[in-house]
């Protein structure tokens, strides 16, 4: 089982590596997992919605029945049979209190429903913020593959009037902005981990 683990450990981090040099395969994963949130989100929604509709049905039909048994308890009353009041009372009784948890279970999904689709929300959102991250860093390597020069060094390159280090490119700053774009993929990653 050692083999294992070592060579599970060993593709992880070999995967780990190769993602932080292509952060556009990142976001394009982040995206796709974001992708089937929200898919597995509106089914929730969808079946949330459909207990709702039965618990609605439910109570319903359990109020009809309330309003039989209250209509006999006052029958039977007015005939003077106790016998038939008591019994319907009890029933009346047992349907209010069976009506009082449908109604509770209702308000329950109900509630569930609004969390969920406020979730839906924040991930739709997200996924919009992971997308334009992901067009900029593709915009940014095909402005690269154009001129053959790394994108991080090109507004550098540019001649704004102040010294270069020519065409060479400054692995110093290149770093930094390796950093910057690992730190935004961390900090999406926690966003998206909180739901």
């Amino acid at each position: 089982m050692g083999i294992f683990e070592d060579f599970s450990r060993f593709l992880e981090t070999r995967l780990e590596e190769f993602l932080r040099e292509h952060p556009h395969l990142e976001l394009q994963a982040l995206e796709e997992q974001l992708r089937e949130q929200e898919e597995d989100t509106l089914r929730l929604i969808a079946d949330l919605q459909r207990q709702e509709k039965k618990l609605e049905e439910d109570i319903l039909t359990i109020a009809q029945d309330i309003q039989k048994w209250h209509k006999w308890v006052g029958k039977a009353q007015a005939a003077n049979r106790p016998d038939l009041a008591q019994g319907a009372q009890e029933r009346e009784a047992a349907l209010l209190r069976q009506g009082n948890q449908a109604w509770g279970q209702m308000q329950g999904v109900k509630s569930r429903i609004e969390q969920s689709k406020e979730l839906y929300r924040q991930i739709q959102e997200r996924r919009k913020e992971v997308k334009a991250r992901y067009q900029e860093v593709q915009a940014a390597r095909s402005q690269q593959a154009q001129t053959g020069q790394p994108w991080e060094t090109q507004a550098w390159n540019q001649g704004t009037g102040h010294a270069s280090f020519g065409a060479a490119a400054d692995p110093l700053e290149q770093q930094f902005r390796q950093w910057e774009m690992d730190e935004e993929l961390e900090e999406l990653k926690r966003n998206m981990g909180k739901n």
